[in-house]
Formats: C-alpha cells, structure tokens, sequence
C-alpha cells in the first residue's frame, strides 16, 4: 500500500517559530537559496548553525551576516582559515569533518536540519538528525538512497520529521496532501531530458564537462548538472521516491518535460492526475519545507500559463541514457546483487562524475563504469558465504568505499 516515511505531527511544527535553523551544506546551491529564503523572513528564523565544505569566503559572509553560534568545515585547514575571515567579537564553536557536521545535525538548539550536502557525505549528518527527533528539510537524496530502510525505522524510532526538497518531490508531497498513498496508481516524476535531450550517441561520445554543466533551466552543482546530463539524477529521485512513500518501482514513472514547469504529478487509481506547476527556482520547495505547515510569501514572478503555451511531455530514450535504467534496476528486487545496489550505484557514479569533471573519463564512461561496478558487487555478493538480506550503517560505508576504491583502480587502469 505504501505509508510515508516519517509522522507529519502538524500542531508540533505548526508551534514550531521561530524555526532554529543548521543548515548543512549552507555554500552551496541549494544553501544559497535557502540562506534567500531566510533573509526574506527573519521574523520566522534563526540561524544556529552553518556548514560548509570549502568554500570559507562565502561561509566566513554567511556567518558574519548570521552570526550563528555555531559552524562546522571540513577540515583543519578549512577551520583556521575561517577564523581569519571571521570579524572581531565573534567567536562562534567551529566543528570540524564529519563528526563537526553530525554534532551540528544533533544540537539540542536545532529544530530543523537542511539536509544539503552532496553526495554520500550527507548519510552520517542526516542520519544523526533523525536520530535526534529533528524536523530534516531534505535536499540530499544519496541519504535515502544508501540507507531509505533505515531512516525510515529510525523516523519512527524518534519521531523525526522528513520534508522533501527536491523539487519533483516535493511536488508529490504537495499534491499526496489529504490523499491516501492506498489510493495512488502511480508517482509520475518530471526531468528536463538535461543539456543533452534530443542528442544522438556520436554527439554523446565526444561530449565534455563544459557542455554537460550547461542545463538549460536550472542553476545547480557541478555533480548534479552532470548527474542531470546522464539522468542518474533522476534515476537517484526514483529511488528517493521508493523511500519516501513506500512504492515498487512499478508504480514510479518517469517522464521528460523540457519546460520544467510541471515538477510531478500523482496519478489516482480514479483516473485523476494532480500534478504540481512552478517556476524553475528552488526557492518554492525550499520555503515549502523550511516553514511546513504555513506557506511563506516568495518574491517571484506568477506563472503566466497564456505566455507558456504549451507544456510538452515525452518518453526518456533508455538507450542513449542507461544511468536511469541502471537506478531503476538497483531498486528492483529481481535483480541480483540484494540491498546493496544502490550503494554500489551511488558510489561508481560520484566516483565517475568526478573523473568525468577532471577529464580523466569520456561522458558514455560513466553509465558503462556504473553497470560494471553493480555487476562487480552482484558476482561479489554471489561468492559470499552468507549474502545478506540487509545493510546496517557500517556495511554501507564498507560497501561504499570498497565500490570508490574499485572504480578508481579500474579509471587508473584504462589511462595507462
């Protein structure tokens, strides 16, 4: 039938203002964003704490802007540099490395967490918000990706709240509101089709970094532009949609709509489809989670439907983009290689993403270099005594690097 993953207790988040606010990942895009959004509204936040991996200049601004008692970097260096930027009188507790980003995630302090790092990096913060009872404004999907089963265990364990900010789905938590999940025939998730929509496999093969970071409608990071160019991306958002709402794979469609004005749709087992409209700018998600239940007022332009037109939608070309397939295919549960496959899937393709960004890979590498390192675990599990039926945390991180330290040999191995 499927239940969503956490409690919504609205009167608990309805009493919940000023809303104190960690933001993880605060320098980058989505950070960006959010960091807008509470500007706008500082009557409804505080800021208590703020992390950022390397980017100290714009952390050193936020903070001084903010002055939150709190902040957490990457590493030492990153720490003593900040401190230079940091102006006089304010002396805040600078965490450092992963355990500064889990500590910061758990402060009594907070009531909410946005969850905005990229990558696997963000399992362990996230994991510990939960874990503390937060309210988590969700931006990084590779949490649930690597451990949706035990988030979920661990958001009714502790009553912690999720709210998705991605966009796609946070459009099918608005439009699921009041609905029952026993009623829904289908999840419909929109993609742009990426920089590369409508390509051929010639114009694929002799692709570069440059021409994937182009998206034509969205401002994102370098790893997410990439990941939107092969739709693994959307292969990610499949996965996080099978956490999220307790769905097969065989009720989540994706489909390609170039205008990205549609964020997703729910189709109902009656027929009807609601589907949720918007301006590309993840301002809209963003204020939606940061201030659940209440709507906050987003100096944006209004849809003009009449200037729009039209709004067109379109089958994903599987072939010419095999990184959605290869998602589609980790959550399936007649393939083989048991839970570990979207761990085995996230890291080759972090791995492959970031050789492609260096030159150190062609664009069609990275899918090719994805299937070969889920076959590599399937074959790997085979062999195992015992293959199990379940990851706790440190088989996961275990799995994850092995998968890094695999890829990464077999990337050294093809340039010499």
């Amino acid at each position: 039938m499927g239940a969503y993953i956490s409690p919504l207790p609205h009167e608990r988040l309805a009493a919940t203002f000023p809303r104190r606010l960690a933001l993880l990942g605060s320098t980058g895009s989505i950070g960006v964003s959010a960091m807008r959004v509470v500007e706008d509204h500082p009557d409804d936040f505080i800021v208590t704490g703020l992390a950022g991996a390397r980017n100290i200049a714009l952390l050193a601004t936020q903070a001084e802007r903010w002055r939150p008692p709190y902040l957490a970097v990457l590493d030492d260096d990153g720490a003593t540099a900040l401190k230079r930027h940091l102006p006089k009188g304010y002396t805040p507790e600078i965490l450092v490395g992963d355990e500064g980003y889990v500590a910061l995630a758990q402060l009594p302090e907070v009531d909410m967490v946005l969850a905005a790092q990229v990558g696997a990096a963000g399992l362990l913060p996230t994991l510990a918000a939960v874990r503390a009872g937060k309210i988590i404004a969700l931006a990084n999907k590779e949490a649930l990706v690597l451990a949706g089963d035990i988030i979920r265990e661990a958001c009714r364990d502790a009553g912690a709240v999720i709210l998705p900010v991605d966009s796609e789905h946070n459009a099918l938590f608005q439009a699921l509101a009041g609905h029952a999940l026993a009623d829904v025939r289908k999840l419909v998730l929109t993609a742009s089709g990426g920089p590369f929509r409508g390509r051929d496999k010639a114009f694929l093969a002799k692709a570069t970094a440059k021409d994937a970071l182009n998206h034509p409608n969205w401002s994102m990071g370098a790893k997410i532009s990439i990941d939107s160019a092969t739709l693994m991306n959307k292969g990610l958002e499949v996965i996080e949609a099978h956490h999220l709402y307790g769905l097969d794979v065989e009720r989540i469609e994706v489909v390609v709509h170039p205008q990205s004005i549609v964020h997703s749709l729910v189709e109902y087992r009656d027929g009807s489809m609601l589907a949720h409209l918007g301006r590309p700018d993840m301002r809209i998600p963003i204020g939606y989670c940061l201030a659940f239940p209440k709507r906050l007022s987003l100096d944006l332009e209004p849809l003009d439907l009449v200037q729009l037109g039209r709004l067109t939608f379109e089958r994903p070309d599987l072939s010419l983009f095999p990184c959605l397939k290869l998602a589609m295919d980790a959550i399936d549960p007649a393939k083989p290689g048991g839970p570990g496959r979207p761990v085995a899937l996230n890291a080759a393709n972090e791995v492959a993403v970031a050789a492609f960004l260096k030159g150190a890979i062609r664009f069609l590498d990275i899918p090719a270099l994805v299937a070969r390192a889920m076959d590599d675990h399937a074959a790997r599990l085979k062999c195992a005594p015992m293959p199990y039926a379940s990851l706790d945390i440190q088989e996961i991180l275990e799995l994850d690097q092995h998968t890094r330290r695999r890829v990464a040999a077999w990337i050294a191995e093809s340039a010499s």
